[in-house]
């Protein structure tokens, strides 16, 4: 029997135009889409289906608006037959897709998870002055290398692994010279690339926990449910269920390492997890399952023709 985990993209995945044809193809989308615009007092969805691109980049753009159209993906599902409760074992997000999973396990209601998000946003945006600090991809070099380099790299400045991705691609966060002797220091130790990411913060590292403590006030002025089936966290790697839990692993996030090869390693060998679904833009999670566990099956929907090829996919 298949047991599966749904997961759910984080920034990054966005694109001008996502979601729309579940907009124009199923009720239940729009009805999200309708929800989300209406809690955060903001046309988003005109943003996401229309753009233009720098609009929806701005963190406090694409956090909530890849959570409305993964959690419009989940209920299209549901509408279909496939209901979460029943169809998954769990759920994970990356980064801001903790709030998006949370809100498809019914742990957030939608309007909070985009209210929040936005919180989340645009704190992150502010936490640190534009130019000061930095994050970069670091390629073929495992994660021990990794955190050795940026532990040299500190000198008084702020460098810490932000993502571990998959096997050989890990993200550092921190000040902008920090974040540069990394790179120097990891490609002189082998890395086949260290790139700059075109981020507007440094994100997951230290100098977020201004934003830390705005999603602690935030979070603290919502309800949390126990979601209907465990999240598996990033922070962790292991699942939760607990709101009050969860809220602390949520703002311990902002700061902390998404430590997303672990999460997926413990859902396919502790939680024998045999498929892994991703809800909502692009394919980012499916492609770096591909790498952290290849004998997995890992696959994407999000447009109305991926919702019709999975629900035919069941039936056969």
């Amino acid at each position: 029997m298949t047991k599966r985990a749904f997961t759910f993209p984080g920034q990054g995945s966005q694109a001008v135009g996502m979601g729309k044809d579940l907009a124009d193809t199923f009720q239940e989308a729009r009805n999200v889409f309708a929800e989300v615009d209406e809690a955060l007092g903001q046309k988003l969805s005109t943003i996401i289906f229309e753009g233009p691109d720098e609009t929806l980049r701005l963190t406090e753009n694409a956090q909530p608006a890849l959570m409305a159209v993964s959690v419009a993906v989940t209920r299209v599902l549901e509408s279909r037959g496939v209901e979460l409760k029943n169809h998954a074992a769990y759920v994970a997000g990356h980064s801001l897709g903790e709030y998006s999973a949370l809100a498809a396990a019914g742990a957030f209601s939608l309007g909070d998870a985009a209210r929040l998000l936005k919180i989340r946003g645009e704190a992150m945006q502010q936490a640190v002055p534009v130019g000061q600090g930095a994050m970069a991809a670091i390629l073929g070099l495992d994660l021990e290398a990794v955190l050795a380099a940026v532990n040299d790299a500190e000198d008084g400045e702020v460098c810490s692994v932000a993502n571990d991705n998959a096997p050989g691609q890990v993200v550092i966060s921190g000040h902008v010279g920090a974040v540069t002797r990394a790179m120097e220091a990891l490609k002189a130790a082998g890395a086949k690339r260290a790139l700059l990411l075109p981020v507007s913060a440094p994100f997951h590292c230290a100098l977020m926990r201004p934003a830390a403590d705005a999603m602690l006030h935030a979070l603290n002025q919502v309800a949390v449910r126990v979601p209907l089936v465990p999240l598996v966290a990033n922070v962790l790697a292991k699942p939760i269920t607990d709101p009050v839990e969860i809220k602390k692993r949520l703002v311990e996030q902002v700061t902390g390492m998404v430590r997303w090869t672990e999460c997926m390693n413990w859902l396919v060998k502790d939680g024998a997890v045999t498929q892994l679904v991703e809800l909502g833009s692009g394919k980012v999670l499916s492609g770096l399952a591909k790498r952290i566990a290849p004998e997995v099956p890992a696959v994407s929907i999000g447009t109305a023709a991926d919702v019709e090829a999975y629900v035919a996919s069941l039936a056969g």
